[in-house]
């Protein structure tokens, strides 16, 4: 029996590998655990809000959702140009408040009018009106509802950070044609009646007679006694 500890001890001593080895594999599994978590709370925040974003939406039918998430789509657009420097900081802070602006334009229309509908929206600050108008209107003169050459209808305007946004909806062809063919009937008949109503009667008065050209007013006789 002592013969064979003595063995044991000698070639324990003879050979510590497994040992070194394990206490140094150790440290290596401890850092691949602590990068990994370190990824998962990197990624954590965003997972979370791609998750949320769907949720504030649910109240909306397929077809708003699906441009609320058009929107979105392009807001990651801009992060990446602007984080690869592609555009300059003006770009990217002017289109990221235009993106805000058309998300709060659709969630308003879609509560009001309760319907999974959205036209085809565009949003333009007063200096770029010459990107929709040849002739660009005054933007204090626009009213709510107000349509613009058959083409577009003003909705409102919407803050988005310091930048002001003028949203209008792009009409499609049939609002077009019926909003072209209303103006001229409207048009004709606006004219049938200025051409059909009565001429205005003349009434003239006869001036009184002057000096010696008065007649003489009636006398009446005396009865006789």
């Amino acid at each position: 029996m002592r013969n064979r500890r003595a063995s044991r001890q000698r070639a324990a001593s003879a050979n510590p590998m497994p040992f070194e080895k394990t206490s140094s594999v150790k440290p290596r599994v401890r850092a691949a655990a602590l990068a990994l978590l370190l990824a998962a709370c990197a990624v954590a925040p965003s997972a979370a809000q791609r998750s949320r974003a769907p949720a504030e939406d649910r109240e909306f039918g397929p077809i708003v959702r699906a441009y609320l998430g058009y929107l979105r789509n392009q807001q990651e657009v801009v992060d990446d140009r602007i984080s690869r420097r592609e555009v300059d900081r003006a770009y990217y802070v002017r289109n990221s408040n235009r993106i805000r602006a058309l998300r709060q334009m659709a969630i308003r229309i879609a509560r009001e009018t309760e319907n999974d509908f959205l036209p085809e929206l565009e949003a333009v600050t007063r200096d770029e009106f010459t990107l929709l108008f040849d002739e660009p209107p005054r933007a204090d003169s626009l009213s709510v509802g107000e349509t613009l050459l058959y083409q577009f209808r003003f909705l409102g305007a919407v803050v988005s950070g310091r930048d002001r946004f003028y949203v209008f909806a792009r009409l499609d062809p049939f609002e077009q044609a019926e909003l072209k063919k209303k103006a001229e009937t409207e048009r004709r008949e606006a004219q049938q009646q200025s051409t059909t109503a009565p001429p205005a009667t003349n009434t003239t008065t006869t001036p009184p007679r002057s000096g010696g050209d008065e007649e003489p007013a009636a006398v009446r006789p005396r009865r006789a006694s």
